[in-house]
């Protein structure tokens, strides 16, 4: 019974050892967190876009004198492009545009989009 317990401790042993080596041979690689952190960087931009997105269209709705509703807003990498097919005032064109370069995260306003009587 003596010499079974010594056979089985010793294969156990060796069998943790060869385990050991295997996984030690194995490289190590860091391209998938190069990876997870383009995408990582990627889904930051596209939620920035959409907040900017939101937070222009619920200013320009709430704004008294500015048809929101009619606007469209559209934001890629920080740039906001309006545009409506209702005409609009060039005050209210103006307006539209301030508003929306006043909010954080937006680079550049397009407002050729918008049509004015």
């Amino acid at each position: 019974m003596k010499k079974f317990a010594i056979a089985a401790a010793t294969a156990t042993v060796l069998t943790l050892t060869l385990a050991n080596a295997a996984f030690a041979a194995q490289p190590t690689s860091q391209a998938p967190m190069v990876v997870a952190a383009g995408e990582v960087t990627k889904a930051k931009e596209e939620t920035s876009d959409t907040w900017i997105t939101t937070k222009v269209k619920a200013d320009l709705v709430t704004e008294k004198g500015i048809p929101g509703t009619d606007i469209k807003v559209e934001t890629n990498k920080g740039v906001v492009s309006l545009s409506s097919m209702t005409p609009v005032t060039s005050q209210q064109k103006d307006l539209a545009v301030q508003i929306t370069k006043s909010i954080k995260g937006v680079k550049d306003v397009s407002a050729a989009g918008l049509k004015t009587e």
